[in-house]
């Protein structure tokens, strides 16, 4: 077979050839020990957790490291695609302060190695195909649909592994140049397909292993690819094997980050890298994020999952901060110590290393991220705290930012509420939670939630109201302020102290505690809240009075 005259025959059109690629993208210019990492999504339109755990790697490695990252929309699959898609990428990335140096972007492209959509470099992967059948190293297969489906029938029947190789892969390779020629003159359509070195029929121990050192797992080691894989579909279009090996190299990839469901493709990987004569990138492969479900663990699921949709972040009102605290946690496993040493030290600080990744599932917990999310909201400055939720609630509840608009240092006031001090409150999660937790400073959203204590009744909450509100003064200190509540409740038969009616159960009614609640209840319409003369002063002195009132009958 005269391959260079097939390679012509199978690709007229493609002028170039491989060195003019390698002139057209040179090897960066960057410092030693500076990566180059890209994320590679398609614009399917679902951007999930997984595509932020591994941008977040991407994007620590390459700028702790002085290099460069860079987003490649990996849009082959027309079948997939969604419009809007590559916008929803970016922005969800962005709001998670995961931003590109160069590559896709929402004005264009930026950068020397475009094109970074691969639905536009079909001549530059018709190049090196074209290459690799000069080489003797790819092929032309006109297997049809309904051949296909009979060799994987027989082979399923078998109990051999699907695929084309060894002798279901011999028809097409040993194909004449004639029968070639005379099948594309007659418009049979083809794939042209890697013509794999490994042999299937092989005894185990004497099919070659391949080693690769993986920045995460170590020492990979498993047999070598034997399946002549798909390089070209019939439309010219690539499969992700072939596309990504020949981007990562033209656009000097140094690092390629990735989940290990990729794992099992690797030899292939290893077998085009090799044939196409390319240095292989470091390959990271991350671990599965698992959850926890009814003590089993799985991984987490699309239909099943909201949390899995970055979407679901967004909506809540997850901090952006508390987000990537959180997935530094299962990311890195020294990374909460340090953080315990160095509480206020800005994330960038933290040295992050492959090696401190784990190579097992990564377990996500919610209730653990609605922890660390406390510990981030309770450091951030009331005013910052007030643009987020503000922010929050123009994009998910426009109702809601009306209200937060219209007093700006009143909202600040009840945000701070609680948070100085030693140990400083915190109640705040997210920010859909945030507005729930402060509603009932708004006229429009107070409720009675809770009901009073049993040990008061509904003729002593009354009274109690009244006495409260003939004996309040809004100028009153903290000290007076309670001293006023302890005589309503040792007057009405209540013990000034709880531990005095936990001893004498039987010679009060109840304690302080019981008719502050009483009063919490009607200011707040909850039973737990935060200190109820400082709500009380940020509330006012006639909206305390009107609710109080609202409740005396």
């Amino acid at each position: 077979m005269d391959h260079n005259k097939l390679a012509e025959l199978l690709f007229p059109h493609i002028d170039k050839k491989p060195e003019d690629y390698e002139k057209m993208y040179p090897q960066r210019q960057i410092p030693e020990g500076a990566m180059i990492t890209r994320l590679g999504p398609s614009p399917t339109g679902f951007i999930h957790l997984g595509n932020l755990y591994g941008a977040f790697v991407d994007e620590r490695l390459a700028h702790q490291s002085n290099g460069t990252f860079y987003l490649r929309i990996e849009d082959t699959d027309d079948k997939r695609y969604v419009e809007g898609a590559v916008e929803t990428i970016i922005t969800s990335l962005d709001f998670f302060g995961i931003n590109f140096d160069e590559g896709a972007l929402l004005d264009g492209e930026k950068g020397s190695y475009g094109p970074y959509f691969q639905s536009e470099r079909g001549k530059i992967y018709g190049c090196f195909a074209k290459e690799l059948v000069k080489k003797g190293f790819a092929y032309p297969c006109f297997l049809t649909e309904e051949e296909l489906a009979d060799i994987r029938a027989a082979q399923e029947a078998a109990k051999e592994t699907t695929g084309i190789y060894g002798k279901y892969a011999e028809k097409s390779r040993s194909l004449t140049y004639e029968e070639i020629e005379a099948n594309i003159a007659s418009g049979k359509p083809y794939v042209v397909r890697l013509k794999s070195s490994g042999n299937h029929e092989l005894p185990s121990e004497e099919i070659r292993h391949i080693e690769v050192e993986d920045a995460i797992r170590g020492t990979l080691s498993m047999p070598e690819n034997d399946q002549d894989i798909i390089l070209l579909k019939a439309n010219g279009i690539p499969t992700y094997h072939f596309a990504h090996v020949i981007d990562d190299h033209l656009m000097r990839t140094t690092h390629v980050v990735r989940g290990e469901e990729w794992l099992m493709s690797l030899p292939i990987h290893v077998e085009l890298f090799e044939k196409l004569g390319f240095q292989m990138p470091v390959y990271c492969h991350t671990a599965q994020l698992l959850k926890l479900d009814n003590g089993n663990k799985r991984k987490l699921s699309k239909r099943k999952d909201p949390e899995l949709s970055l979407d679901y972040y967004r909506q809540e009102g997850y901090h952006p901060q508390a987000v990537k605290e959180y997935l530094l946690t299962i990311l890195n496993s020294n990374f909460e110590e340090w953080r315990i040493s160095n509480p206020d030290a800005p994330i960038d600080d933290f040295k992050f290393t492959t090696e401190k990744m784990s190579s097992g599932g990564a377990l996500f917990d919610l209730n653990k991220l609605n922890d660390i999310s406390k510990d981030v909201l309770v450091k951030i400055p009331a005013d910052q705290l007030y643009d987020f939720l503000l922010d929050w609630a123009k994009r998910s509840r426009p109702e809601v930012a009306s209200l937060l608009e219209a007093d700006r240092g009143y909202v600040e006031k009840i945000l701070d509420l609680g948070r100085t001090g030693n140990k400083p409150r915190k109640d705040f999660i997210c920010a859909k939670q945030m507005f729930d937790f402060i509603s009932y400073f708004f006229d429009d959203y107070f409720v009675i939630e809770d009901t009073i204590p049993e040990e008061v009744s509904d003729e002593d909450a009354a009274e109690i109201l009244r006495r409260y509100l003939d004996s309040y003064d809004h100028s009153d200190d903290q000290s007076a302020w309670f001293d006023k509540i302890r005589a309503i409740a040792t007057e009405m038969g209540y013990a000034a102290k709880p531990k005095d009616f936990k001893k004498n159960p039987d010679q009060y009614k109840g304690h302080v505690g019981h008719v502050s609640t009483v009063i919490r209840i009607a200011v707040m319409g909850r039973s737990q809240s935060p200190d109820v003369w400082e709500i009380q002063q940020i509330l006012g002195e006639d909206r305390t009075k009107e609710r109080i009132g609202m409740l005396i009958v």
